[in-house]
């Protein structure tokens, strides 16, 4: 056998091999989950919810704080990220939000070990910076997406020429005179 028709048949073989492979590894892509859309109440009750529980933060930083990884947790899966775990859902927002993924990850690693008793001001310094870094991902998973529900414009009505019987043409410079 030549070389020529051994390095054919070894490339035709890897190009099979590519082939069978490739469906199996795009199924297991985190990347390719569909981003549910949010109606505009659903947002406005997120963000109200957030501003609430930044507010209660002075008076109770560790509830604050652990009820800013719930509704991040529930924002995340109604835009249809993994509900079956934490560790799930947190991947595959990294692969979506990879700058953002550590304000989460900071602030549910805080989250899960904060005492409702610790009022020393060190740890609430701690927990207001977990609860300022998880802020942004927020940010992303409640702002608007183009798939989002938005309300119809007004309907645009425009008024016949009555002396031509038309619609006007609406003029992008000086009128030329023809």
């Amino acid at each position: 056998m030549s070389t020529v028709t051994l390095i054919i048949l070894l490339a035709a073989l890897a190009a099979m091999a590519g082939l069978v492979i490739a469906p199996s590894v795009r199924q297991g892509r985190k990347g390719d989950l569909p981003v549910r859309s949010l109606p505009s109440e659903a947002r406005e009750q997120y963000a109200a919810r957030w501003a609430g529980l930044q507010e209660r933060f002075v008076d109770s930083p560790g509830w604050a704080l652990r009820e800013a990884d719930r509704l991040l947790g529930a924002l995340a899966v109604d835009r249809g990220y993994p509900a079956e775990s934490e560790e799930k859902r947190m991947d595959a927002l990294s692969v979506r939000h990879p700058e953002e993924i550590n304000g989460y990850r900071r602030l549910h690693a805080m989250a899960a070990r904060v005492n409702d008793n610790e009022t020393a001001e060190a740890a609430t310094e701690r927990m207001r910076e977990a609860l300022v870094a998880a802020r942004p991902l927020f940010e992303q998973l409640v702002r608007a997406q183009p798939h989002d529900e938005r309300p119809l414009p007004p309907p645009v009505t425009r008024q016949r020429d009555r002396r031509q019987g038309r619609i006007p043409r609406q003029r992008l410079g000086p009128a030329a005179d023809h």
